[in-house]
């Protein structure tokens, strides 16, 4: 999404100081973890940790009340959780969330969903309630439609896990994807600091075993997501036709003569907005060299989509999950994350959207 951490600026890292380095190049972008105890047990002083904020602006509450909520939140171990339901990067953490829930809830742990939303179709409590049934969600989800909570906690990025002990100090601030063994270890031990600050009965939590889910590979060298809206797109357009984005305005675009690595090309009529591309007519259709093992895109509206590779009909072999891979034809009937390229390994190809439909709007593409 807008605010997550880009491959690019771990290539980067990469390059200038070689492959030896990456995995600390990684660890810096990927984590903004706060000092956590290596041995269990609670710390004498607690002056270097800031308390959590208070949950500010919720415009609906999903799997709870506001007075449940704040009766659960007396001396448990939170964690936080800011994402957004069409975020690519959100939806990979949440198998080990709810995993996480289900192994830690009765031992203390409550975990609360912080939705705060990039895009508008993303405030309407009808499409969140869906991608918490989507993903089986059981623990409360709170909707921070005006980003309150999130500017409360000084946030900038999606996804986002701040961990706070029983006591409200916040003890662990995870950045994005990974980590995902040694967040569960924090969870591990906040959650024995309380049973012996309360004198509930100590389980084997700390040495116990971790979720093993398998982890999502990314490919190192991959297109960077691009953004269709106007305002998205800025300091980092990567529409390449010559028409260009017009504000506000509807545009007529041609077929390419070339078509350039990690642009997108659009065909014929779309109106240029905030946050997306809309077509303006019955079809349209939008071309894009890419590289990468997964191709995902954030749309509204209904439509048929027709998706060609190398200039024939995606094969059954890399077709994504929302695509229909006897005829490579995928439909979109509401606003939401679509999968449409899953291969083993990652490669370049140029692809093509042939679209057809009433009301459809392109917000981004993802890539992994």
């Amino acid at each position: 999404m807008k605010t997550e951490i880009k491959t690019a600026l771990i290539l980067g890292a990469a390059v200038a100081i070689g492959i030896g380095a990456l995995g600390v190049a990684l660890t810096t972008l990927d984590s903004q973890a706060l000092p956590v105890d290596t041995k269990f047990g609670t710390p004498a002083d607690k002056s270097g940790f800031k308390t959590a904020p208070d949950l500010v602006g919720i415009a609906h509450y999903i799997n709870t009340t506001p007075e449940s909520l704040a009766a659960k939140m007396e001396d448990s171990v939170v964690m936080y959780d800011i994402w957004t339901y069409s975020c690519i990067n959100c939806i990979r953490t949440l198998p080990y969330i709810t995993a996480w829930d289900e192994k830690y809830a009765e031992y203390g742990l409550l975990i609360i969903g912080v939705h705060s939303p990039e895009f508008e179709f993303e405030k309407d409590p009808d499409n969140v309630r869906r991608a918490v049934t989507k993903h089986n969600i059981d623990y409360p989800v709170v909707m921070d439609n005006d980003k309150d909570t999130w500017k409360a906690f000084e946030n900038r990025y999606w996804p986002r896990k701040y961990i706070a002990d029983h006591e409200g100090y916040i003890r662990y601030d995870h950045i994005g994807e990974g980590r995902y063994g040694e967040t569960e270890r924090v969870i591990q031990q906040l959650l024995a600091e309380r049973a012996a600050a309360l004198g509930a009965p100590q389980q084997s939590l700390v040495s116990g075993t971790t979720v093993e889910i398998e982890e999502f590979e990314h490919t190192l060298f991959r297109t960077p997501e691009l953004y269709l809206g106007y305002h998205f797109a800025q300091n980092r357009n990567n529409l390449g036709s010559e028409e260009g984005f017009k504000p506000g305005q509807t545009v007529t675009y041609g077929q390419p003569a070339s078509v350039s690595q990690d642009k997108f090309y659009m065909a014929g009529k779309w109106k240029n907005n905030y946050g997306s591309m809309g077509l303006a007519d019955d079809s349209g259709g939008i071309l894009l060299k890419y590289s990468a093992k997964e191709v995902n895109i954030v749309t509204e509206g209904k439509s048929t989509i027709e998706v060609l590779i190398d200039g024939s009909p995606v094969a059954a072999g890399i077709a994504g999950h929302d695509v229909d891979p006897e005829t490579g034809m995928l439909v979109t009937d509401e606003p939401r994350l679509y999968n449409i390229i899953s291969a083993d390994a990652g490669s370049t190809h140029e692809m093509e959207l042939r679209i057809t439909g009433e009301g459809f709007e392109i917000f981004t593409f993802t890539f992994g």
